[in-house]
């Protein structure tokens, strides 16, 4: 894909998940459910969490391929790092993550992971917003340009400590305001949510391997692969 090309779609996903960050982030407060959006407000979701992320990934892309068309190959070079790392370790694997595991519980009990009291707050293209379209958002990027994956230790001490942080900041909520992040929580001992957690890990790594094995056999080049 062209430069000039690349840089108009990151721009454009730059926007668009700027715009859905901005409209989850501004539900209008006496609409929200009382059970909804109280300790660490919309900062406690994974889900909200993804859309920033996003938003800071494509904001890094387009600043690559700006400096990529103005010929500032140098300060390119560090963005561009940035740039995959981001992508390799967290934006890739996140949205996936975040896409299949909501679709996946909400089939299967909806109440306990997004209640139905939350559609009269938040539209259905808001919900496909954050749950649906993240997922062939990521793909599309690895089908646009090729990404360098750091070395595979460095890569998953990088994606197992963020995990970490995200798993720490859920616990401390519930200890703070004794209720859960997500309903599910509530349904397993501490035992079981500790191999809830483990196993959580273990699928998010595993979207990191596939998005790794993706950008090699779609790029096929050495450089590219593990």
């Amino acid at each position: 894909m062209e430069i000039s090309t690349l840089a108009m779609y990151h721009c454009l996903a730059f926007v668009w998940y700027f715009f859905v960050t901005y409209s989850i982030t501004h539900v209008r407060t006496e609409e929200r459910p009382s059970e909804v959006f109280l300790y660490g407000g919309q900062w406690k979701y994974l889900t909200v969490l993804n859309l920033v992320l996003q938003a800071v990934f494509y904001g890094v892309s387009f600043l690559a391929d700006v400096l990529r068309l103005i010929k500032k190959l140098r300060c390119a070079k560090c963005v561009i790092s940035s740039r995959d790392l981001l992508f390799s370790v967290l934006a890739f694997p996140v949205s996936t993550f975040v896409a299949i595991s909501f679709w996946t519980l909400y089939t299967y009990n909806r109440e306990l992971v997004y209640p139905q009291s939350l559609d009269g707050v938040i539209p259905l293209w808001l919900n496909h917003a954050m749950h649906t379209v993240v997922l062939p958002f990521a793909v599309l990027e690895i089908l646009a340009t090729p990404h360098h994956y750091p070395a595979k230790k460095k890569g998953l001490i990088l994606l197992g400590f963020v995990t970490f942080l995200y798993i720490s900041w859920v616990l401390w909520i519930y200890s703070v305001t004794g209720e859960w992040v997500y309903p599910l929580f509530a349904l397993f001992s501490p035992a079981g949510l500790a191999a809830f957690f483990a196993g959580s890990l273990a699928v998010i790594v595993s979207f990191y391997n596939f998005g790794e094995f993706l950008n090699c056999m779609i790029w096929g080049q050495s450089k590219f692969c593990f």
